[in-house]
């Protein structure tokens, strides 16, 4: 895969670098501020991006503004934001785009290499990587209308853990249950939300849509 890399702390930066090179995928920017990030996604178009949201020059939420940008020019450019913070309002904006992978992973709950790279081949493919205190932090406002009122508590169980971006396989081993009751749980889910198969959009992303915005208001 081909990556960019967006990060003002050097050290991480090139920790990144060299970890998302050691497992083969090639580097073909590494940079440390909001206009170098917008720059090199649009320049290089890269089959993923890893960003944070803190950049200079202000600090604020330059990262995301950034890859919220890109993404208006490259729909469905795949991003992985890292960072320490979730900033509430453009984070919901940039999973409201159903186009591509979109994953948020917390810095300090990243544990090991290979949960990274799991999170970031996944959204290069497509998925979503969203860590659970993203998704809580996410879901914090009252909900006005509820899309998921008509799902199971198993379903919603289920449906959390698609959030985080698991596999049915993976669902299945956290719920100690069958992959193939997973299954059938998901195509349930994908009914009772009214996200038809024939639809081109990928429907797992909808459906932790639908979950976000029902739970989040």
């Amino acid at each position: 895969m081909r990556v960019v890399v967006a990060e003002d702390l050097f050290l991480l930066r090139d920790g990144l670098v060299r970890l998302v090179e050691a497992y083969g995928h090639t580097v073909v920017a590494a940079v440390g501020s909001g206009p170098e990030t917008l720059d090199a996604l649009l320049t290089h178009r890269p089959d993923v991006a890893i960003v944070d949201v803190r950049l200079p020059p202000t600090f604020s939420d330059e990262g995301l503004q950034a890859a919220l940008a890109a993404r208006r020019e490259i729909p469905g450019l795949p991003v992985l934001i890292l960072s320490q913070h979730v900033e509430q309002l453009y984070a919901r904006e940039l999973l409201a785009d159903e186009r591509g992978g979109i994953g948020y992973q917390l810095k300090d709950r990243v544990l090991d290499a290979d949960q990274f790279t799991d999170a970031l081949d996944r959204v290069a493919h497509g998925g979503t990587a969203l860590d659970p205190t993203v998704v809580a932090k996410l879901l914090g406002r009252p909900a006005r209308v509820d899309p998921l009122a008509a799902l199971t508590d198993r379903e919603r169980s289920v449906l959390a853990l698609m959030a985080e971006g698991l596999s049915n396989a993976a669902i299945a081993t956290r719920l100690f249950l069958s992959e193939g009751a997973i299954s059938k749980y998901t195509t349930s889910i994908f009914a009772k939300l009214g996200i038809a198969a024939a639809e081109d959009t990928n429907r797992r992303v909808r459906a932790v849509l639908a979950y976000l915005d029902g739970s989040g208001g």
